[in-house]
């Protein structure tokens, strides 16, 4: 099973930007305008950047969420394997737990992980 990935870390010092625009409102001197403006790039990049992440992780959602759902319903009308949905979208993530882990485990697992953001 692989590891759950962390929120993104920014790719630039947010404080560094605070501090500048900091200065440049307070100063109101060329240098300091151009140096907050010089941040702008940057900050548009990271904006792209987060949106690209978030798209990926609603569509990961959605896949897991159909998943799921269709697990319910082929539970429901009787099918043999209901959980395949869920094990095939699980798989395809690199997400399938280890087959000696037992679900208290696994939960232990995972709030040790939580504890670690």
């Amino acid at each position: 099973m692989t590891r759950p990935q962390r929120a993104p870390r920014p790719t630039l010092d947010l404080n560094a930007v605070r501090t500048h625009l900091h200065e440049a409102r307070s100063a109101r001197v060329p240098v300091a305008l151009w140096v907050a403006v010089a941040d702008l790039p940057m900050l548009i990049a990271e904006v792209e950047r987060l949106r690209s992440l978030l798209a990926l992780a609603r569509a990961q959602y959605a896949g897991l969420l159909a998943a799921a759902r269709a697990t319910v319903a082929a539970e429901r009308d009787g099918e043999d394997n209901p959980l395949l949905y869920l094990r095939d979208e699980l798989d395809a993530h690199g997400q399938l737990p280890d087959e000696d882990l037992h679900a208290a485990e696994l939960l232990a697992l995972a709030d040790l992980r939580d504890g670690d953001r």
